[in-house]
């Protein structure tokens, strides 16, 4: 697989993250082709990288044995309807980044051709820690999915889905995950600040916190639960924190949060592919 050619379409910050990853974990430069309209973009990467590069998404898909979409999702129909004949000829697995977009819709718009997969990561990909949700059409045999994953698994954890529509909770859950934790960081740092620690102090305090507890949780064997239940001693600090958080409905707000994120998920999937 790491001699194999890949192609990206689209030289933005996800195609960026998975082809440092990519070289990081051994394939050649000389085997990554990325297609981009702009030049300065098509530059960086060059230089970055020493991969190929090229203002023709055609040139890509003739080279490449599997193509990366990594195009926002409002171009994505320009982009597939321009590369459908080539795509068709050549045969790559086709991989979209794009949310929300579903494969029959890209399908379609390839003119019949369905050797896709659909994925779903976040933006910790950035910094190689990404999570990423992936579904195949039923014509992508195992080789191929391993071929996907493999592209994936360069900057993070995958997981596959079996039913496309439960990418709408990946996207809910670990797609906008990243801003929910964000969000609590943001309103610890806050209240210690306002408690008098230096905001300095109050973001190092959280952000090691945040990364201490993300560790602890990968690297035991036991459930967030039982890791809360640890730290929560009778009459102690911890446990009066956590009764404000439970009186105050944190879970339920919690869940409606990830629910809404789903349903907006969905209606964004039903728009996307429109005529």
């Amino acid at each position: 697989m790491k001699q194999q050619k890949l192609g990206f379409i689209g030289a933005g910050n996800m195609a960026g993250s998975l082809i440092a990853g990519l070289i990081a974990d051994g394939y050649a430069p000389a085997n990554i082709w990325v297609s981009d309209p702009n030049q300065d973009k098509r530059e960086q990467f060059s230089a970055s990288f020493g991969i190929h590069t090229t203002p023709d998404n055609n040139e890509v898909v003739n080279q490449a044995r599997l193509v990366v979409l990594a195009v926002k999702p409002q171009v994505l129909r320009y982009t597939a309807q321009e590369i459908a004949a080539a795509i068709r000829q050549s045969q790559p697995l086709a991989v979209s980044l794009a949310a929300g977009v579903a494969i029959a819709d890209i399908t379609r718009w390839l003119d019949g051709y369905s050797s896709i997969v659909r994925s779903m990561p976040n933006t910790p990909a950035l910094v190689k820690s990404g999570a990423t949700g992936l579904y195949a059409h039923a014509s992508v045999g195992f080789e191929q999915r391993n071929q996907a994953e493999s592209v994936l698994r360069a900057v993070g954890l995958t997981v596959w889905v079996e039913n496309e529509s439960l990418l709408d909770v990946v996207t809910a859950l670990s797609g906008s995950g990243p801003a929910y934790f964000f969000l609590f960081m943001e309103a610890m740092e806050t209240a210690a600040v306002q408690l008098g620690l230096a905001p300095q102090t109050a973001r190092i305090l959280t952000q090691q916190t945040a990364l201490g507890a993300s560790r602890l949780a990968i690297e035991s064997d036991e459930a967030p639960a039982q890791l809360r239940e640890k730290v929560t001693s009778p009459g102690g600090t911890t446990e009066q924190a956590i009764r404000v958080f439970e009186e105050s409905g944190l879970r339920a707000t919690v869940e409606a949060a990830i629910r809404a994120a789903q349903q907006k998920a969905v209606e964004l999937s039903q728009g996307a592919g429109v005529e």
